[in-house]
């Protein structure tokens, strides 16, 4: 990669397309704009997703990170065919590097989102595929993988920097006692932490790759006991 092809940051415009855009939810104004969305959004974010899984795998060899639309890059049209909101557009951007051999959405990963005025950062699965359902309430009530699970979770917010995310259920499954001591974790359907805050400084620069690992680094222990859990799951006798 050359030089100038390097990740030097996102740019103002770069928000201000996205703030626009929820303004201007529609196909003629994205047409009309459709240079400012390439230049802008998904040019600097193919060079970031590049910088930042270079940074991943020094750690997770196998992580993916690919430069492109429905890879790394969630596609910026809407699927609405089954939406009440029929707006074509997302106003917000997402990147996505994940571990595993399934499809990305069913990995446990590494995510980021950009929706002005806040930008998301967050590690986990979030939606848990129908098939690891079972394989996850198990683990739950484990004793050595819900053990494992509810300290890396204390450790995680145990400072209010985090929050949790994927509670779904109102009641414990069939066949879970209600009573034991990781029920709640029983009523996930994914299971994801993350942290929110203002747009940083660093967004405009090379040092958002800095900026994005020193965040994800305390959720490492949550991505690797998912992706343990999804291994164990794939390795079982058939």
């Amino acid at each position: 990669m050359s030089e100038k092809k390097r990740f030097q940051g996102f740019f103002p415009e770069t928000v201000t397309f996205f703030e626009s855009l929820k303004n201007n939810n529609n196909k003629k104004w994205f047409e009309a704009h459709r240079k400012e969305y390439e230049t802008y959004v998904k040019h600097p974010s193919q060079e970031f997703v590049v910088a930042m899984g270079k940074r991943l795998r020094e750690r997770f060899p196998g992580i993916h990170a690919v430069p492109k639309v429905n890879k790394s890059l969630f596609r910026i049209s809407r699927d609405t065919r089954f939406s009440p909101d029929k707006s074509p557009y997302k106003p917000y951007m997402g990147i996505f590097f994940w571990e595993g051999s399934r499809p990305r959405m069913e990995c446990s990963g590494f995510y980021l989102h950009l929706e002005p005025p806040g930008l998301l950062l967050g590690v986990g699965i979030y939606m848990f595929p129908k098939y690891l359902m079972d394989t996850f309430r198990n683990s739950v009530v484990n004793p050595k993988y819900g053990k494992e699970l509810t300290a890396i979770l204390k450790k995680i917010t145990q400072k209010g920097e985090y929050t949790l995310g994927g509670k779904h259920y109102k009641r414990t499954p069939a066949g879970y006692d209600s009573g034991h001591p990781n029920a709640d974790l029983l009523l996930y359907n994914g299971l994801h932490a993350g942290q929110q805050t203002p747009l940083p400084k660093e967004f405009y620069t090379p040092k958002l790759v800095d900026y994005c690992w020193e965040r994800y680094f305390p959720l490492v222990p949550l991505h690797g006991w998912l992706v343990a859990m999804t291994q164990r799951y794939l390795s079982r006798p058939i």
